[in-house]
């Protein structure tokens, strides 16, 4: 699976549940934020802040602000990485949205870091420059979910949604060259959500991210479905294969051709601003209505390369 199919459920996930992924991942953090003051998420912020940094692929970056239980009011930044292959510069990346939202905002900043990717030894927490006795160093907290295979048990034990995403994240990676031991697991995982108790609403959200990440050829996904319709009318549940929800699953191939022409396209709006300025948005317009999900991407990947909008416009016209 590609990164930017990781993207869309990481991102939904943190925004559904983002209370339970800082208690999840970072107790710590949790511990000092005030709940009950509720928290918002500043995406547009964010993105004035950092987009003149082209310092690498962006992926899930999420910016918070939170309440500190002592009254104070303070600014969390997440930042999701879930790509396959370590990134050099991610450290610095890290430390350059954090000095830059603090001058933005001169306020204390938490960043956190969840790293996905497949390498076990790439733990990129810290990033420092010397010169002549001039020293900045910068270091924050990071999860790498790889390590939770060895905590297996305890993922199954615990109610917490990241459980479920974090088991459904490494079974996907885990079963990439497998199909039928990732129908056990798609499987198994959607009726652990059943036998965990969660309430209607929460079953759904979660087996929209295992669905998500752990596809299927058609054939086994069609037994998958017909097995999940036999649990639920023995459970009395029918949940997720319930006349509306089952009628979205029917549509998803045209929804998630839509979707990624969408997030497709958002990111060239990116990439043209932060490459051309203003200047660059000018031809969005015509991009907007490109429907050629390959001829989308290889617009994505020329704006790093090409030298101006005319030349991008060869790629398309």
């Amino acid at each position: 699976m590609s990164n930017d199919e990781y993207d869309s459920p990481w991102k939904e996930a943190i925004e559904t549940y983002f209370q339970e992924c800082i208690e999840f991942f970072f107790p710590v953090a949790a511990e000092g934020i005030d709940w009950k003051r509720g928290y918002t998420f500043l995406d547009k912020e964010l993105q004035q802040v950092v987009r003149d940094a082209e310092l690498g692929q962006r992926f899930v970056d999420k910016l918070v602000q939170v309440w500190r239980r002592n009254g104070e009011e303070r600014w969390v930044l997440v930042h999701l990485e879930v790509q396959s292959n370590e990134e050099t510069n991610f450290a610095q990346r890290m430390s350059v949205y954090h000095y830059r939202l603090f001058d933005r905002y001169n306020r204390s900043i938490a960043s956190l870091a969840i790293l996905g990717d497949d390498r076990p030894t790439w733990k990129p927490n810290q990033f420092s420059d010397e010169l002549w006795g001039c020293e900045v160093k910068f270091k924050f907290p990071i999860v790498k979910l790889l390590e939770y295979s060895q905590q297996w048990t305890e993922l199954e034990a615990s109610s917490n949604p990241f459980a479920t995403v974090v088991m459904a994240h490494l079974k996907a990676k885990e079963t990439r060259q497998n199909d039928q031991e990732r129908k056990r697991w798609k499987l198994d995982l959607t009726k652990r959500l059943y036998e965990k108790g969660y309430q209607r609403e929460d079953i759904i959200n979660l087996f929209r991210f295992i669905d998500w990440v752990m596809r299927l050829p058609e054939e086994l996904e069609n037994s998958f479905w017909q097995e999940v319709t036999q649990y639920e009318e023995e459970k009395k549940m029918p949940y997720i294969t319930s006349v509306e929800t089952r009628a979205i699953e029917q549509g998803k191939i045209e929804g998630k051709i839509e979707g990624k022409i969408e997030g497709l396209i958002e990111g060239i709006e990116m990439g043209l601003e932060l490459k051309f300025g203003s200047e660059g948005l000018t031809i969005l317009a015509e991009i907007s209505q490109i429907q050629n999900l390959e001829i989308l991407r290889a617009i994505v990947t020329s704006i790093k390369t090409v030298n101006n909008l005319e030349e991008l416009r060869q790629i398309y016209q």
